[in-house]
């Protein structure tokens, strides 16, 4: 009796649809784990990436007026702004916010809780179809950031931190603590930073490291230094909701941010002093090269 063997046909469209269940069943399990207030951020900032990736898609008939030199707004920034404000205040309804495209708006019933968001960190990447760009979500406490959240809806890449209880990157195959670069050797170093950063800067450390990054998205970088991507990062006047979410996951992955006078409070960092995020030997060695005469 002759035996055959009959090959399985596997369909290609079923197999990608149960990976993408078993990664959604994953991703659900680890968001169960978080915390009442960081699940109600990543909430939100999940419901505003889906809108931001329907936009990315279709770059061509996005309307975009500038705001200023080299600094742009889009619809996607302002459609993106009032998801995260709608699906943030339904939860928390006293909350105040402080928002890149709309201001402040004040807290209800003397909350001492705000919300710093930015839509789109790095919109001119985004407008140009760059993949690297991010939401931005911390929660201020008086003058503390106790919570923070920032999500590449392209990447799926989701960055977030709660005072007192570390930093971490959730990704589509799973999640890790974020730890700071244990490099100590400045010219080992790749160092983020933005474009508007001083020619006297870029004199003090240019072959002293190994280089420098310029990525268009500073919540992003910080982020990555975190993550110890990144060794360290320098910018001078940043606005609070570039800083405020990412300096709570470096601090929260051991390292510090501060301004080159040694300053840390939130409101310091978006001063006119150079602020440095790094781990805490790194700091020391980059604010002596910044602070040298000449």
């Amino acid at each position: 009796m002759a035996f055959t063997t009959e090959k399985r046909k596997i369909d290609p469209i079923q197999r990608r649809r149960e990976r993408l269940e078993r990664a959604e069943t994953r991703e659900r399990q680890r968001l169960s784990s978080l915390s009442a207030i960081l699940n109600v951020m990543v909430k939100a900032v999940q419901k505003a990436g889906r809108s931001l990736i329907r936009d990315f898609g279709e770059l061509g008939e996005l309307q975009v007026t500038r705001k200023g030199p080299g600094d742009f707004v889009s619809n996607a920034d302002i459609q993106v702004e009032k998801i995260l404000i709608d699906s943030l205040s339904e939860d928390r309804p006293d909350y105040g916010f402080i928002s890149e495209e709309r201001g402040l708006i004040a807290p209800k019933n003397d909350s001492p809780f705000t919300w710093i968001i930015d839509p789109i960190d790095g919109t001119t990447n985004f407008i140009h179809a760059l993949p690297f760009f991010a939401i931005s979500v911390a929660l201020k406490y008086y003058d503390a950031i106790t919570a923070a959240v920032v999500f590449n809806p392209i990447t799926n890449e989701l960055y977030y931190a709660e005072k007192g209880q570390g930093a971490f990157l959730m990704t589509p195959s799973g999640s890790k603590r974020l730890r700071v670069s244990g490099r100590t050797n400045l010219q080992e170093c790749l160092v983020g930073a933005v474009g508007r950063i001083h020619g006297d800067v870029l004199q003090k450390l240019a072959g002293r490291i190994a280089g420098f990054r310029f990525s268009g998205a500073v919540t992003l970088q910080l982020s990555e230094v975190s993550a110890g991507q990144l060794d360290a990062f320098i910018a001078q006047k940043m606005p609070v909701w570039d800083i405020a979410a990412a300096s709570l996951f470096i601090r929260e992955a051991g390292g510090t941010i501060a301004t080159v006078s040694g300053k840390t409070g939130l409101m310091d960092l978006t001063g006119g002093e150079y602020v440095i995020a790094s781990s805490l030997s790194l700091f020391t060695t980059i604010q002596k090269e910044l602070l040298k005469k000449g």
